[in-house]
């Protein structure tokens, strides 16, 4: 087995298990809920934003060991960052796993997320990983309308 792959299932396994962020913020201003009915995968994402920072990021819910472990590593990369950012990180995320996976996985400046590298081989998995990034994403939009990966 390759080293990227042991590392992505070490990662997944730990944040499936220990999801960080797993609490609803005191300060939180913004939310909105996400929904994979294939797999069955259901979440809130919240979010305080002041001004053009977000300050806190967490989320609710259950789903597969690779929604979890997303929605945990998305609220630890995007703490702390302009939403101009965490809008870059969803984008650099989605083209990471939605790439062709015989090709180099272009990571750069993905940090951690760059072990979601490997649900580019299984297309079916693709909406469990990003769940909770477009959930984010109109969840800084407003979120008036839930997401849904149908």
């Amino acid at each position: 087995m390759s080293d990227l792959r042991e590392l992505y299932q070490s990662v997944i396994l730990d944040h499936n298990k220990r999801p960080r962020n797993f609490r609803e913020p005191e300060g939180a201003n913004r939310s909105a809920r996400g929904d994979n009915p294939l797999c069955g995968d259901k979440l809130i994402v919240f979010l305080e934003v002041d001004g053009e920072s977000v300050k806190d990021a967490a989320f609710l819910g259950s789903g597969c060991a690779i929604s979890t472990a997303s929605a945990s590593l998305m609220t630890e990369a995007i703490k702390g960052k302009s939403t101009a950012e965490a809008e870059k990180l969803f984008g650099g995320f989605h083209a990471l796993v939605t790439s062709d996976p015989t090709a180099p996985a272009e990571t750069r400046g993905l940090g951690k997320l760059e072990v979601f590298a490997g649900v580019r081989e299984f297309p079916v998995r693709v909406k469990c990983a990003t769940l909770a990034w477009h959930t984010m994403h109109a969840a800084l939009a407003g979120g008036a309308q839930a997401v849904s990966t149908e």
